[in-house]
């Protein structure tokens, strides 16, 4: 088929984009790829551009694996979309893989999207408990709809009217910026708490978190937070809600990134690397809680809950992530990708901070002087253009005081040769940016600070 009005510099296409298509979230990226392979995306003209994000934080095995296209391709022709009370092998087996994973949630709802599915267990956990409060991170992001959006603080709360009823943030810990300096995460919780019970009205259902937040700024929990939060949940008969919609599927180097700390929640929430781009998501949660359920009568009857075409493919991610260890290259990779990023840092003073875990990276942008033209927004805004035209996806999260936070999230399935010209593309932008703001590589010192290098101009 004729690849036609779809180059980048194509002035029609994107005439007709703008004449058709509502903005849902700040500009289109000027790059409109045909195909996607493996870590790379492609446009017409044949220009190639390594995908740092697997697409939107979700393609975790890359673009196009053979076997998720010879999944979809089986499956379309099989058996594609059904009534929703009936079911299928692919949705049993699946849900059968996901709880021998985690044998303390042995019962699976699987639905399309992550705020669907965070939906779905907020509602659950109001049923269960009797409660209707719900807390979150202030950093949160746990998608775009109802009693989900209400649990999001990190933006868009401005604007849409009144939020649901009930819902409270609290600080995540976050140690490259802590919100009082010299407070450790356990006060620091303790203290979030303490305000909580002043203001609950005694109707505590859920606390929804990611371990790590991404669209927050990258903010890995410490260990031993999620321990100390769940006691917390536990002591006041409020359920934990784990969103791993970024983090599952071994990203962070293990299967799920609660398993670090030996936490199980009480439902886990799968979206994004579950379907490995696909529109997948799974909610998991206890015999105990899914008895409650039936005995009251829980009701979240939608379109694609349970479809057998996405729930096979779910089944082959699965497959594909145990089969090849890729957990454990995630490891691998992502001691490599930090070890460079911690070497740009060494070079680069608008770079922060590093931080992160496996293969979900954040570096942090710092302001270069006090005006807005080298600020941290600026400054990371130029960069990841510049990366992009030098053939390098990156994104940018705004988070607040963390104003320009890098997300690097490769697939698993990357090479350690795809990993390294990563670095030495996102190398590349930042010496094109930095020089055009009149700065140069520096050297720091070994106490970390830097020595200030300007260029004549």
């Amino acid at each position: 088929m004729e690849e036609r009005g779809t180059g980048s510099g194509d002035g029609e296409f994107w005439a007709r984009a703008r004449r058709h298509l509502l903005k849902y979230g700040g500009e289109f990226v000027d790059f409109v790829p045909v195909r996607a392979e493996g870590a790379f995306l492609y446009d017409a003209g044949g220009r190639r551009v390594l995908d740092f994000t697997s697409g939107q934080m979700s393609a975790v095995l890359g673009h196009s694996h053979p076997e998720i296209v010879a999944t979809v391709r089986d499956g379309i022709g099989r058996l594609d979309h059904l009534f929703s009370s009936m079911l299928s092998r692919p949705v049993v087996d699946l849900a059968e893989a996901l709880a021998r994973l985690v044998p303390q949630l042995p019962k699976v709802m699987l639905l399309s999207t992550g705020g669907e599915a965070n939906e779905a267990a907020i509602r659950i956990a109001k049923l269960v408990t009797g409660g209707w409060e719900v807390v979150a991170f202030a950093q949160s992001w746990h998608g775009m709809t109802g009693a989900a959006a209400s649990a999001t603080y990190k933006s868009g709360r401005r604007g849409y009217g009144p939020m649901a009823a009930g819902g409270f943030a609290v600080p995540a810990p976050n140690a490259y910026r802590p919100r009082f300096p010299g407070v450790d995460w356990e006060a620091e919780l303790d203290d979030s708490f303490d305000l909580l019970d002043r203001q609950s009205t005694g109707n505590l259902a859920a606390f929804i978190a990611e371990p790590i937040l991404s669209s927050g700024g990258i903010i890995e929990l410490p260990e031993g937070y999620l321990a100390a939060l769940k006691q917390k949940c536990v002591e006041r008969g409020m359920l934990l809600i784990l969103d791993e919609a970024q983090t599952g599927m071994g990203r962070t180097g293990t299967m799920f990134a609660f398993e670090r700390d030996r936490v199980v929640p009480d439902i886990l929430v799968l979206s994004k690397t579950l379907g490995a781009g696909l529109p997948l998501a799974a909610v998991m949660t206890t015999d105990k809680i899914s008895r409650k359920c039936d005995d009251r009568g829980f009701l979240f009857y939608t379109t694609h809950v349970n479809d057998p075409l996405p729930a096979a493919v779910g089944l082959k991610v699965i497959e594909v992530v145990e089969r090849e260890g890729l957990a454990g290259r995630a490891v691998e990779l992502g001691d490599r990708l930090k070890r460079g990023l911690r070497s740009l840092q060494q070079r680069y003073p608008c770079i922060g901070d590093v931080r992160g875990r496996g293969l979900l990276l954040g570096m942090e942008f710092e302001a270069l002087d006090r005006g807005q033209k080298h600020s941290a927004r600026a400054l990371s805004d130029a960069v990841t253009d510049n990366a992009l035209k030098l053939g390098l996806s990156a994104n940018i999260v705004r988070a607040g005081a963390s104003d320009g936070v890098m997300r690097i999230a490769p697939p698993l399935t990357a090479t350690e040769a795809e990993i390294d010209l990563g670095l030495e593309l996102l190398d590349a932008a930042l010496e094109q940016t930095l020089g055009a703001a009149g700065y140069r590589a520096i050297a720091r010192s070994s106490t970390g600070a830097t020595e200030a290098a300007t260029v004549s101009r």
